[in-house]
């Protein structure tokens, strides 16, 4: 029997083994879909569920998390085999170590939006009555967040070669047996912004913990310009964040409260967090905090399988006060190295972030003010160097000693430079290294190790910076057949 599209079934058999407690109502990927969403509460459930699916340990509950960290050159490895070091040695084929969970998970999360939209649009065809306006916007501004991680997960940067393949673009859920075939990147890009741009007006424009609102929508579209390269609208996104009464600039962290921040979850940075409860899909010794802090701190059990590079911890050595160390604490290879990351442990003493102890159940951080500071500073660098200046000082002076940003003296790689010390362990800094077209060396001589699936040194011409269709789904698929990544066939 002809098997039936992954980008469906799978989906669905995760969907159902995963979603019970938060899909309380008629599944909207399954029946009649005019039954499935009557009520605004029917719409928050499913918004609930697909927000929950988003901390899966396959997306953002650590796997893509430590994607972009473990392939930028800030983390290496002090051991082989002690988990998600394929990441850092790339040894990914369509068969293995594909990190297929990405494909599945992301695109199930899609799946929930999808049929979310398509449920609100059955019960409101003329599209003028306000009352799932807000879910409504939020479903699409999620679905514009996960294609934006697929894009990048599985596409070349914009810039490098926007005609080339993405991934498909689904809207609408899929009948059985659809076999969709990759859009471009530049046509990915397009869905996007399109989503972004028709979920803002919809959208409430105060915090909602735990959700997306207006804000979470603008710094989206922040990030999503930035990585374009359209750095006027990406300035225009920042600029109305924080200049908004909402996001003033008493909300972002001193230098007082940077390290005790992440002991708290929602607090004034938040834009975007995804909350972890530790009744609810707290992932333990498979979290991101885990993953980040020292062997053995907080369980028996083996941990702290990434540490700092030299060339990060460096970096950050610049300045022996930068508030940021409070975060590190000391790493297994020696008594005094500080290469072990505690964000999402709440903080050294694994305090959590007020819900939990053993620094597990600690929220999501997707997007914060301070990101959007360094997006201002980055977009503006090519016409307004004193703006540049100023809205990377603002994150710079948290190293006291450091010369300040002026007109005079900033430059990209002093904003590089800041992002890669702000956003260490939030999974940025390989995906901003291949947006920007640079090269990554990898510090493997800290665990003097061999690694023969990648150079020691890589840029974006590396065909392994992009994952692999995976093999499952190219079996289910023929219209990807053709459209594997190049150097994986």
């Amino acid at each position: 029997m002809k098997k039936l599209n992954i980008l469906l079934t799978g989906l669905l058999i995760i969907g159902f083994s995963s979603c019970k407690d938060f899909l309380d109502v008629t599944p909207t990927n399954q029946g009649d879909s005019a039954d499935a969403i009557k009520t605004p509460a029917d719409a928050q459930v499913i918004i609930n569920g697909m927000m929950r699916n988003m901390t899966s340990s396959s997306y953002y509950g650590r796997d893509f998390i430590m994607y972009g960290d473990a392939k930028g050159g800030d983390m290496t490895i002090i051991s082989q085999g002690r988990g998600l070091d394929q990441l850092y040695n790339f040894t990914h084929q369509a068969t293995t170590n594909s990190y297929s969970g990405f494909w599945s998970q992301i695109y199930f999360c899609i799946l929930q939006a999808n049929t979310l939209l398509k449920n609100i649009s059955a019960l409101d065809p003329s599209g003028t009555n306000a009352t799932f306006n807000n879910y409504k916007g939020q479903a699409l501004t999620a679905r514009a967040l996960m294609y934006f991680d697929l894009v990048r997960l599985y596409g070349k940067s914009y810039d490098d070669d926007k005609a080339s393949y993405g991934v498909p673009n689904i809207t609408a859920p899929l009948l059985p047996f659809d076999q969709p075939g990759r859009a471009s990147v530049e046509q990915n890009y397009t869905q996007i912004l399109n989503d972004l741009k028709a979920a803002a007006p919809l959208m409430v424009k105060t915090k909602t913990n735990g959700y997306l609102n207006y804000w979470a929508n603008l710094a989206i579209q922040a990030r999503v310009y930035l990585y374009m390269k359209d750095y006027t609208n990406s300035l225009k996104a920042a600029e109305e964040i924080i200049t908004s009464t909402v996001y003033p600039a008493s909300a972002l962290y001193t230098n007082t409260n940077w390290t005790t921040s992440w002991t708290t979850q929602f607090n004034t940075e938040s834009i975007f967090e995804l909350g972890i409860f530790p009744s609810e899909g707290d992932l333990g010794t498979a979290s991101l905090g885990a993953y980040t802090r020292n062997k053995g701190a907080g369980s028996t059990a083996i941990l702290g399988y990434y540490y700092a590079s030299t060339p990060f911890l460096n970096r950050l050595n610049q300045d022996a006060a930068d508030v940021r160390w409070g975060v590190m604490g000391r790493d297994e290879s020696s008594a005094t190295r500080l290469g072990a990351l505690y964000k999402y442990s709440g903080n050294t003493a694994l305090a959590g972030d007020g819900k939990g102890t053993g620094g597990t159940a600690v929220n999501i951080k997707v997007i914060r003010l301070s990101e959007i500071y360094l997006i201002a500073a980055e977009a503006a660098f090519p016409t307004d160097k004193l703006k540049s200046a100023n809205y990377l000082q603002a994150i710079r002076k948290r190293a006291p000693n450091l010369t300040p940003a002026t007109a005079l003296n900033v430059t990209m790689d002093m904003i590089l430079e800041e992002r890669s010390k702000e956003l260490y362990g939030e999974g940025q800094r390989f995906f901003d290294m291949i947006r920007l077209n640079k090269s990554i060396t990898f510090d493997d001589a800290f665990g003097n190790l061999a690694v023969v699936n990648r150079p020691g040194t890589i840029d974006r011409t590396f065909f392994k910076t992009r994952l692999p269709i995976p093999s499952a789904e190219l079996e289910a698929n023929a219209t990807l057949k053709p459209q594997q990544n190049q150097g994986y066939n």
